[in-house]
């Protein structure tokens, strides 16, 4: 499957809103726990420092990442980021390519660092593929992200260096 990323337009906001709530429905990965309508998705989408959009070769939106600051001020320069992948096409390395996208996006909006705040400990994929391309884990905090089922799971900050 080719997969080619490009920024979001308001064009992609229904398949984009569609996606990025398919990971609020799991409630395992995004801190999120109400759905975007496609107006809200769309104004989310294009709120963002940028929003990049995968898509196949028939130009089907496939996943999409958002890339913000992870704060303000004296810490401006570090940036955050969330990836969702349309769930049926899993497992397919569509993730590995919106992350180092991702990367480069960051670096090219002179971002120095990208840091995820709450990686979930079990989200093992993720945490496999960012350690992968070279992304530190912080440690863990302990019950920091809530389930579905109202337990509370580990998450594990990670951050990469955007400095050459």
């Amino acid at each position: 499957m080719a997969i080619e990323v490009r920024a979001y337009t308001s064009a992609d906001a229904k398949s984009a809103t569609e996606i990025w709530n398919e990971v609020v429905r799991e409630g395992v990965a995004f801190p999120q726990e109400h759905e975007l309508d496609v107006a809200a998705g769309d104004e989310f989408f294009k709120s963002q420092s940028f929003t990049g959009v995968a898509v196949d070769e028939s130009g089907e939106l496939v996943a999409l990442y958002i890339l913000h600051p992870n704060n303000v001020g004296r810490c401006g320069h570090i940036s955050n980021a969330s990836y969702a992948v349309r769930s049926n096409l899993r497992g397919r390395h569509i993730g590995e390519i919106i992350v180092k996208d991702c990367i480069a996006r960051a670096r090219e909006l002179g971002f120095r660092i990208l840091q995820f705040n709450a990686v979930v400990a079990t989200n093992i994929h993720a945490r496999n593929l960012y350690r992968r391309l070279g992304f530190t884990e912080l440690g863990t905090i302990p019950g920091g992200f809530r389930m579905p089922d109202g337990s509370f799971e580990d998450i594990i900050p990670q951050f990469i260096s955007l400095t050459v």
